[in-house]
């Protein structure tokens, strides 16, 4: 396992300041920013069991709120602004602009890890960053709620669905028929929306990796290549 630096990060987004947790291992081969989903935050056990599995692979990871402690609390009463998915993926994309300054980040390439509606943002700004974001992976995401833009999103997307989640699992095959780019949906049979059957999170873990892996790796090939 490598070992790894965590550091905790502020972001500064616009007039707001977003905490995040940066995990860097030696050697990093990419960087995968977490867009998590309705009502949740970077200290959500799924993502930070995803995220743990990522750096046992050697990718740094970004754990963010992508609401400030204020809006959180006025999203709890009115579960507003986790449906807007242009609020969150401007606040997504200024997160990934910070990663690329980093001295420990900047040379690496990125990718997105999105869940539920945090994936529609995922894919947004993916959408508005085609030269810097190499793969998306979605678990149990919403990507209709990305509306037009998932037909400018050219990144490599894997969509991960649990096989018990029939109504997300529909609109994700509507959605993947507009990606662009390379793209995979992968259902877990017996799993729900949070993927909280024995195994179903191992198997997200996994399908996550394996896809950061290939296409980050690539991207960084191709960049030393140049």
């Amino acid at each position: 396992m490598p070992d790894n630096r965590h550091v905790s990060v502020r972001i500064a987004a616009g007039d707001a300041i977003l905490d995040g947790d940066l995990t860097v291992p030696d050697g990093a081969r990419g960087t995968v920013i977490f867009a998590h989903g309705s009502g949740s935050s970077r200290l959500s056990p799924r993502n930070r069991y995803v995220a743990q599995v990522l750096q046992e692979a050697g990718l740094a990871t970004l754990l963010m709120d992508l609401l400030t402690p204020t809006e959180e609390r006025v999203d709890a009463r009115s579960a507003a602004l986790r449906f807007d998915i242009g609020f969150l993926s401007r606040r997504l994309v200024q997160a990934t602009r910070w990663v690329l300054q980093q001295e420990q980040t900047r040379q690496l390439p990125v990718g997105y890890f999105g869940a539920s509606t945090g994936a529609a943002a995922a894919l947004v700004a993916a959408a508005e960053l085609p030269g810097f974001i190499s793969a998306v992976v979605s678990r149990g995401g919403r990507p209709d709620l990305a509306g037009q833009a998932l037909r400018m999103v050219v990144a490599p997307t894997l969509l991960i669905v649990g096989g018990n989640d029939l109504q997300v699992l529909e609109l994700n095959r509507s959605a993947m028929q507009l990606l662009r780019g390379p793209k995979e949906l992968v259902v877990v049979p017996g799993a729900s929306h949070l993927f909280e059957e024995p195994g179903a999170l191992e198997k997200v873990a996994q399908l996550a990796r394996d896809w950061f892996v290939r296409y980050l790796d690539r991207s960084r090939d191709d960049v030393e290549a140049a």
